[in-house]
């Protein structure tokens, strides 16, 4: 089989978007745009992948961590053909099939570039395009057949309004012979009301050296979906979590309201969890088996372990939850916390950075933060970790079974020793030892009479007054 080298256009400013952001890192369902375009090319195993840039170059080039890709640089922008020659070089020697894609096209998969490539192949062509027949083709060029043959591509601004009538599209992907291709693009003109290098023009001047050009029709017409506006965005990005959804239901995840339901594309869950409206699971997130993540939860780049159960309105980033753990509702646990099998944080508890063992337990209006913290222990209600000293920032150690009173405040660096138990509303500064009672209050004193003696007798006046 022919060598397949992949080519990325990525240069274009997308003004539609009326964005400072570079087109293609636009996120459709977690992940930039242009993030799927080059997963679905990989799957090719190319030869070569290389990724045309221009505007906000340095920007994309920072944001794509892919092994073995190219950049060329395109400035100024004038058109896909343009963008195309600057690639030239880096074909100097290569031989087989190039694959023109556009960064913007994230619903584009791999099995219709493995049945491109196929058709291209074994038809022996010079070109072969992507085409699909659509409702609405305002907007796409036109494929402008003759007896079947496909003779050029008109784009929109420069159709006729009998061409504008086909619905024929073209998708911008091709697959093309590198023999000649090159030569051909340089012959390319501008002639159109933009003054750019159109690529879909060489399909006339192949057509005028005799050489051949072929079609793909795709069966579902969204694959070719490009991203111009923030509308196109949302709908896209619609379709990406609409298909996860189904995808999840259909391996046995129960998700009550899909259409309040975010799940990003890079998100695994379990069978047997119950997933409740208005959801989100975002980033890279594991749900383990038979976990039930209740309404109003946001989870994102966190690994939950099977049985979790998430009450309502949580918010958890980058976290780790093991079997049987519980969290909520309105907890919020971030940067790196943990919560050991069984572990439970509750009401307004926020947890930072922090580790919590197998079966720990910190229920009401809490926050730890910078703290390590052993198996079964209790946490007392309004219990505060002062991790901070204005400059840097200390850790506070529980550790297994200490009993920590409600209104406590630990004065981090500092540890509780195993078994120990802090009175409430205690304020700790110094080391615990293990089976200690730590206590900072005084003793408490009544004083009779107190409330009535403060009161000032009223008036006769102030009597009637009142």
């Amino acid at each position: 089989m022919s060598d397949v080298h992949i080519v990325v256009l990525a240069a274009g400013k997308g003004t539609r978007m009326k964005s400072s952001r570079p087109k293609v890192l636009h996120h459709v369902a977690g992940a930039p745009m242009i993030e799927y375009v080059l997963r679905a090319a990989v799957e090719l195993a190319p030869k070569t992948v290389t990724v045309v840039v221009g505007h906000q170059a340095d920007e994309v080039v920072s944001a794509l961590d892919h092994p073995g890709l190219t950049f060329v640089t395109q400035e100024p922008q004038l058109g896909t053909a343009h963008a195309l020659l600057m690639a030239e070089p880096l074909f100097k020697d290569k031989t087989g099939v190039l694959i023109l894609l556009s960064g913007d096209v994230p619903l584009l998969t791999a099995g219709t570039l493995e049945r491109l490539v196929a058709r291209h192949t074994t038809t022996d062509t010079a070109a072969t395009i992507i085409t699909a027949v659509v409702e609405e083709p305002y907007g796409y060029g036109r494929i402008v057949r003759l007896d079947d043959r496909v003779e050029r591509i008109v784009e929109e601004r420069d159709a006729t309004e009998e061409q504008r009538a086909i619905r024929e599209i073209n998708s911008g992907i091709y697959a093309f012979a590198l023999e000649g291709l090159f030569d051909a693009v340089r012959s390319i003109a501008a002639e159109n009301t933009q003054r750019e290098y159109y690529l879909p023009d060489l399909v006339a001047i192949y057509r005028t050296l005799g050489r051949g050009v072929e079609t793909v029709r795709l069966v579902d017409p969204n694959e070719i979906l490009g991203v111009n506006s923030r509308s196109d965005l949302a709908a896209i990005s619609r379709i990406v979590r609409d298909a996860k959804c189904a995808a999840l239901m259909a391996n046995g995840v129960t998700i009550e309201d899909p259409a309040t339901t975010y799940v990003d594309y890079d998100v695994e869950v379990g069978q047997d969890t119950i997933i409740d409206p208005g959801v989100s699971l975002e980033g890279r997130t594991v749900i383990g088996r038979a976990c039930r993540i209740h309404g109003g939860t946001r989870i994102v780049d966190s690994h939950i372990g099977d049985g979790v159960t998430i009450l309502d309105h949580c918010v958890i980033h980058d976290s780790m939850l093991e079997a049987g753990a519980q969290a909520g509702p309105f907890a919020h646990l971030r940067q790196r916390t943990e919560l050991g099998a069984g572990a439970k944080v509750g009401n307004f508890v926020e947890v930072k950075k922090s580790s919590l063992g197998p079966g720990t337990k910190a229920m009401h209006l809490t926050y730890l933060g910078d703290a390590v913290i052993g198996a079964k222990v209790n946490v007392g209600a309004g219990t505060i970790t002062c991790n901070y000293d204005g400059t840097d920032k200390h850790t506070t150690t529980i550790e297994d079974g200490a009993f920590i009173g409600s209104d406590t405040q630990l004065i981090a660096p500092v540890t509780v020793g195993q078994e120990a138990y802090v009175g409430t509303g205690t304020t700790v500064r110094e080391n615990v030892p293990p089976g200690a009672l730590a206590v900072s209050a005084g003793k408490q004193r009544n004083i009779d009479g107190w409330v009535q003696a403060r009161k000032k007798p009223r008036t006769e006046v102030e009597a009637k007054r009142s």
